[in-house]
This record gives structure tokens, C-alpha cells and sequence, in this order.
């Protein structure tokens, strides 16, 4: 009996829930898509509302969500965060991207098509408070904290950045933006895990209990510059949701990883991967809210003061915001100014007054006051010393479109200064007065000028012309605008002289004729028959706020 009772307990012990661990170690394989590696000065996306600082857009402005950087796994969280606080509100996402993580670019843009978010290439200018500056506050405490421009000079969608931008209800890339595709590069991890396992054994059969994870160690990775055939596929059907056809797709195959395939902008509306020929503007231009019907993306803020782009409120909890009217020696702004001859009075000349360096932002800020003015052609007066020579072109070529005369010379305000922040125009316009003696268009600049129909020099100002090493870029500028090679030709045998005598001007066609900016802006102008389009007739309350008294 004690035998059996001995088995008897044996084999209960052998019958018990007896609980046991096992350590085990597995290696894995952890794959990570990327279309570029982001390079290390390059920052990750960051989302930011933005409203114009156009002039005179005030109190009703466009505003729109700009989307700078590296695409990561995060980004679509800050999208949905951003969108979340719009409540609802649609504005349009202006991006400019190297590219990155593609399932997060697939993610965003099917969130921008949830959305029916419009998205452009571009790049966003601030004014004053910037996204990665501290301690910038909210002025409006309605979502505008930062002020700012769009521009398409030197912006790109690049890599994966071309999947988000496929989310857009219309997608626009302007001719001096850049968007780009090549292989995707997947990054393999090699990553060993170890695993803590509690089981029970019942019936003499391992039961587990649970498992988890106590330890995890990098140990090597390697990458594959080719697009896998399940990757391929998942992209395909995302461009076909998205209304976008296969040759993004083909571009991206035959590209090697360590290159980038421009896609031109004939290809991209063939692809259908942008939904128009127009650039940002569309989506951004201050004109936007001049309609009878204001764009979705308008939004009026009484408090504003015009021309200022920011609330009397932002003075006293914000960080004072840069003036977006640059002295001369600043980037180059733009402001309608009227005659203040009493001569002329009520009815005056009006012109543009373009003063400051151009730069990549000069082209987007000319055309934003074009807008402004609607069918009105009014001269441009510039003074320049020069600047980007890619924008001057760009300049040059929309004064042309306009079909605008230009002449080089200084305005001279009256009564106070577009720069300052408490000189506010008077019915659209500043009062000044021109004059050519002393001033100086130099390089760029004369450049800008050679797209007006009309182009005066004045026997006292200077010119000179420098090729900068892009001789045929600008040769081919010149024969748009009617201008011979003669120019060309004549600066390149003068290339220790920039300087251009007003008889080889003429000659060579820069010039129209050896008149001054009188033509365009002198007080008497307006008493001509024709009457010439520049003159506008103030009202009787203007008249006499213009009165001689006040010179």
C-alpha cells in the first residue's frame, strides 16, 4: 500500500500546474521605406496657418497652411492636428519637401483628399514671428499667428513628396518650382528580440500562459535601392485612388536612387499629377479677397489695420512684425504712388514705385499688386542696384505680360514714408514725387526694365548690364521681350565696362527712347489728349487733403 501511495503522489506532482519560463532569442527583419534619406540639415515637416502680409490686403486676407520639411512617421499626426484645430475651416497646404518616409506620404495625402484640401509647391516667406522661433504668440488669437508670402522660386516636392502632393482636390506646380522622383530606398533593421515565455505543463503537454518582450538590440542593417513588387503594387493603387496615372509611377522605377527625375509640367498634367498650368498664386493672391465672392480661404479680421497685416492686439503680445515695405536698400517692395504736384490736381498720374534688391520673393509681391489694381496699367518706376537674376527674369516677364511701361528712377515720398508703420495710403495710393539724377539700375535691374513696352532712361541716370556667365539665358530673355541680340553682343565685347551709354542703349534696344520718367509721371501729363491711363481723377475730399498747403 505505501508503494502505491508513494506512486499515487508521484503522480500527482506529475499532474500539478506547474509553471515554467523559457528565454528564447529571435532575430527579425524590420523594414523602413524611405524615397530619401533626409538629409541632416534638413528639419521634419511642421505644419503652420499663415496669413498674407500682401499690401492693402487688410482686413480680409487669404490665409493657408504651410507644410516645410522632411516627411516622417509622426507628420500625419501633426496634419491631423493642425486640421483639427481649423475646425473645419479649408485652407489650402502650400508644401515644399525633399521628401522621406513614404507610408507617412501615402497617409497625408489621403488625409489632404479626405480633406479636399488643395495643395501647392511653394515656399512660405514670413514676416516677423517664425514657426521655429520662440516665444511668438498668437495675435488674433484665431489661429493667424504667422504673416507671410508664397513663392515657387527654388521650392521642390521631391522623392515621396510627390505621393502627398497626389492627395490634392487641384494640385499646382509654377514654373520656377521644383518636383522630382527617383527610386524608393528601403532600409533593412536587423533586430534581435528576446522573448520571456511562462507555460504550464498539464497531461505532460507545454500550455503557454503568456509572452512578452524583455529585450530588444539593433544588431546591423542594410538597404535595397529597388522598388520591391508589393511596394509596387501598393503605390499603384494609391496614384490610381488618388486619379493619377501610371507614369509617376514608371518615372520613379527608372530613376536610380541617387539621382532626381524633374518632371516637366507637360508630363505632370499627362500623369495628371497636377490638375492645371497655375502656379501658387492661385491659391494665395490677396486678389483672391477682392472678389465679389471672397475664396474660401479669405478671412476677415475687423481690427486690422490695412496694409499693416497684423491686429492692433498683436503690438502688445506679439513680437513686433517686420515691416513688409523695405527701404531702398532692402529687399524690393512695391507701393502705388500718386503724384503730389499741386499742378495736377484732382486729376494726377499714378505709377508703381519698385525700390529695393531683387530677390527670389520679388516676382510673387509684383504680382500680388497687380491683382490689387484689376485692369489697371500703370507704369513702373525702379530703382535698383540689382539682385537674383532668376527673378529679375521672372519680373521682367510679367511686366511684359502686363504689358506695362518702365523707366528707371527714384520716388520720392511726401508727407511720410511707406516704411513707416503709421503712414497709411490715402484712397490706394502714397504721395510722391520722381526723379532720375544720381540713380543708378544696375545688372538685374536692367534686366527687370527690358520687359516694359515702354522703357526710359534718363540722360542722368546710369545703367550698366552684367552677364553673370548666362549668356544664352539671357539672349533667349531679350528675343521674348523684342529685344535684338545686338545687346548681348555689345556687353559681352565691353565686359571690363558695365556701364551703358544712353546712344548704345538705344541702339541696342534696351532703351525705347532718350526721355525721362517725366513721360509717365510729370504733373502736366494728364492734361494730354489722349488722356494717358496712368491719370485718375481724386475725389473732391482727396483734392484737398492733396492741397498745395500740405507741401
Amino acid at each position: 500500500m505505501v508503494p502505491a501511495r508513494y506512486f499515487d503522489g508521484e503522480a500527482w506532482r506529475l499532474r500539478a500546474l506547474a509553471r515554467l519560463m523559457l528565454l528564447t532569442a529571435i532575430m527579425l527583419l524590420v523594414p523602413l521605406a524611405r524615397a530619401e534619406d533626409r538629409p541632416p540639415d534638413i528639419s521634419p515637416m511642421r505644419f503652420a496657418v499663415v496669413r498674407s502680409n500682401a499690401p492693402g490686403c487688410e482686413p480680409n486676407c487669404p490665409e493657408w497652411i504651410s507644410a516645410e520639411g522632411s516627411i516622417e512617421a509622426g507628420t500625419p499626426s501633426l496634419l491631423k492636428r493642425t486640421l483639427k484645430a481649423l475646425k473645419g475651416r479649408k485652407l489650402p497646404l502650400v508644401v515644399n519637401s525633399p521628401g522621406g518616409n513614404v507610408e507617412a506620404a501615402l497617409t497625408l495625402g489621403r488625409l489632404i483628399r479626405k480633406a479636399g484640401l488643395d495643395v501647392a509647391v511653394g515656399k512660405t516667406v514670413f514676416s516677423g514671428c517664425q514657426p521655429d522661433l520662440k516665444g511668438c504668440q498668437d495675435p488674433d488669437r484665431k489661429g493667424s499667428r504667422y504673416f507671410g508670402d508664397v513663392i515657387d522660386y527654388g521650392a521642390m516636392c521631391n522623392s515621396a513628396c510627390p505621393l502627398m502632393f497626389a492627395g490634392g482636390a487641384r494640385r499646382l506646380v509654377g514654373e520656377w518650382a521644383f518636383l522630382g522622383v527617383h527610386q524608393i530606398t528601403t532600409t533593412y533593421v536587423r533586430t534581435r528580440l528576446q522573448y520571456l515565455t511562462t507555460y504550464r505543463i498539464v497531461g505532460g503537454k507545454k500550455k503557454v500562459l503568456k509572452t512578452k518582450i524583455v529585450g530588444r538590440k539593433n544588431t546591423g542593417s542594410y538597404k535595397t535601392y529597388e522598388m520591391s513588387k508589393a511596394v509596387a503594387k501598393r503605390l499603384a493603387a494609391y496614384l490610381k485612388e488618388m486619379g493619377v496615372e501610371q507614369g509617376v509611377l514608371e518615372a520613379m522605377k527608372n530613376t536610380p536612387a541617387s539621382e532626381i527625375h524633374q518632371i516637366t509640367l507637360d508630363d505632370m498634367l499627362a500623369m495628371k499629377l497636377v490638375t492645371g498650368p497655375q502656379t501658387a498664386d492661385l491659391l494665395t493672391s490677396a486678389s483672391l479677397c477682392r472678389l465679389d465672392r471672397s475664396a474660401a480661404n479669405c478671412r476677415e479680421i475687423p481690427g486690422n489695420k490695412p496694409g499693416t497685416g497684423q491686429t492692433a492686439e498683436a503690438k502688445v503680445t506679439a513680437r513686433p512684425v517686420e515691416p513688409q515695405l523695405m527701404p531702398p536698400n532692402g529687399e524690393m517692395r512695391f507701393v502705388v504712388v500718386r503724384g503730389s504736384n499741386p499742378l495736377c490736381n484732382p486729376d494726377c498720374p499714378e505709377w508703381i514705385s519698385a525700390e529695393g534688391a531683387i530677390t527670389p520673393q520679388t516676382p510673387s509681391k509684383l504680382r500680388q499688386l497687380l491683382a490689387t489694381l484689376g485692369d489697371r496699367q500703370l507704369p513702373v518706376v525702379i530703382n535698383s542696384r540689382g539682385g537674383d537674376l532668376l527673378s529679375a527674369l521672372a519680373t521682367g516677364r510679367l511686366l511684359h505680360e502686363k504689358r506695362l511701361d518702365t523707366a528707371v528712377a527714384r520716388t520720392d515720398f511726401v508727407g511720410c514714408d511707406p516704411t513707416e508703420w503709421d503712414c497709411l495710403a490715402e484712397d490706394g495710393a502714397y504721395a510722391g514725387l520722381t526723379t532720375d539724377v544720381g540713380v543708378e539700375c544696375d545688372s538685374a535691374c536692367a534686366i527687370m526694365l527690358a520687359g516694359g513696352v515702354r522703357r526710359l532712361v534718363g540722360s542722368q541716370t546710369q545703367l550698366s548690364l552684367d552677364l553673370r556667365g548666362q549668356k544664352k539665358m539671357v539672349e533667349a530673355y531679350l528675343d521674348e521681350m523684342g529685344i535684338g541680340p545686338e545687346l548681348v553682343r555689345v556687353v559681352a565685347q565691353r565686359a571690363d565696362e558695365r556701364e551703358l551709354d544712353p546712344d548704345l542703349m538705344l541702339k541696342a534696344g534696351l532703351t525705347t527712347a532718350r526721355q525721362s520718367v517725366d513721360v509717365l509721371t510729370g504733373a502736366t501729363i494728364c492734361d494730354a489728349r489722349p488722356r494717358p491711363g496712368n491719370c485718375r481723377v481724386m475725389s473732391s475730399s482727396n483734392t484737398r487733403a492733396e492741397a498745395p498747403a500740405k507741401l
